[in-house]
Parts: structure tokens; sequence; C-alpha cells
């Protein structure tokens, strides 16, 4: 049996969609989160979200309170989905934080956004909304570190998730022979400084990513 290594803990119903394939799957976290004690102004309108941890740390500050003057701006279905099952606003998502950037700078120049974020984030949105004249503040959350594993197995694909979950696995293995699964261009990026065996999902969200490794191995097993 061909197995696949994912680079994340999968949910019940993302195993179950792997698992129905006939591959074997191994699972562990490539990184570690840890919230930080960072109170976050809550007398603002405009809210920007890139992950959904985020959107765990704004969820148990909001507690109880009344979130519907809250406007949010994210990246990622999922994002959207954890904001709008809690009651919040969502005014635009996007795939990616760059497309999002630009997005407020077309549509609200004039106004004032908090940012919250992790301590790892990217760039992209930040430089956009700089460049702009677009007011913000940028509030840190959580931090995630690496969290290395060796492991003794030869897999067929991996799943990769983040850049930093690349360099997390690759500090105590090697990729050998696997193909890669990437989630998007900047996990694909980081991904090509290793390997050429590379395919990126087709849109940036853990199901896709499963999805194509899927449709890559399961085809071709003996």
């Amino acid at each position: 049996m061909k197995t696949v290594l994912s680079t994340k803990i999968l949910t019940p119903s993302q195993k179950e969609l792997f698992l129905n394939s006939g591959l074997g799957l191994v699972e562990y976290d490539a990184l570690k989160i840890e919230f930080l004690d960072t109170k976050i102004p809550l007398d603002h309108q405009n809210y920007i979200f890139t992950s959904k941890n985020a959107v765990h740390a704004f969820l148990k500050q909001t507690k109880g309170l009344d979130r519907s003057p809250f406007r949010c701006f994210c990246v990622g279905e999922k994002t959207k989905s954890l904001l709008e099952s809690n009651g919040l606003q969502v005014v635009q998502m996007t795939e990616y934080a760059s497309d999002l950037g630009q997005f407020i700078v077309e549509n609200h120049p004039n106004e004032a956004f908090v940012f919250i974020c992790g301590q790892q984030r990217r760039d992209d949105l930040p430089q956009i909304l700089s460049k702009n004249n677009i007011w913000y503040k940028e509030v840190v959350v959580y931090q995630s570190s690496l969290n290395p594993r060796v492991f003794f197995t030869d897999f067929e694909g991996i799943l990769f998730f983040s850049p930093r979950g690349i360099q997390s696995f690759l500090l105590e293995n090697t990729l050998k022979n696997s193909t890669l699964f990437c989630i998007g261009e900047t996990t694909a990026a980081e991904a090509k400084k290793h390997s050429e065996n590379i395919k990126i999902a087709n849109k940036p969200t853990v199901e896709n990513v499963l999805v194509q490794a899927i449709k890559e191995l399961k085809y071709d097993q003996k």
C-alpha cells in the first residue's frame, strides 16, 4: 500500500475522504501553535484575518459581546466559514493575502483596519497596505514554532500546508523520492528549493491538497 504523510493533523471528514481512497496515511503537526496573551483592540470596525488561529483568538476575546458591528476581511474559505458561523459579517474573502490587500486598496482606501495575525505572518498584505497609505494596526495573537519529528518510513507523497511546515520536516528528514503536494504557490516556492517533484492544489484548501494526492497516487497502485 502506498503511504502519504500529512504535516497537519486532519479533521475526521478530511481523513475519511483520504482513507476511502485505499492509500495509507500518517499524520502529525509539523508546527506547534501557541496563543499569546495579547489584548485585541475592540473599538474598530474593520478586522483582517489571514488564518483560523487569528479568528480563534478574536472569538475568545469577543465572547459574550455583540459581534454585529465588526466587519471582517479574510483569507480562505475555512476562515470565512469560522467567522460567519460565529455571527461575524465577512465583507470580502480571497484565496490569497495579496488579493485581499488589493481589494482593500481599491474598495476601502480611506478606512482603518486591525490586522490580527501570527508572529510569522507573511509580508504581502502589510506591504500593500503601507504602500497605498492604508491605516492599519497589527496585533500579533499567536506564534508557531517548528515541531521536528523523525520518520523512518519512505512516503510516496507528503502533504505540505506552509513553507515553515517544509522547514520543520527537513530538520530531521530528507524528501527522498516523495511527491510533494503543496497547498499553494507560496508553499510550492519553498518546496522547489528542495525538490522538482511537486504538485500544487487547484485551490488553496486542505481538501484540495488531499484530492490532488489521491488523484495522483491511487490510480497507479499495484
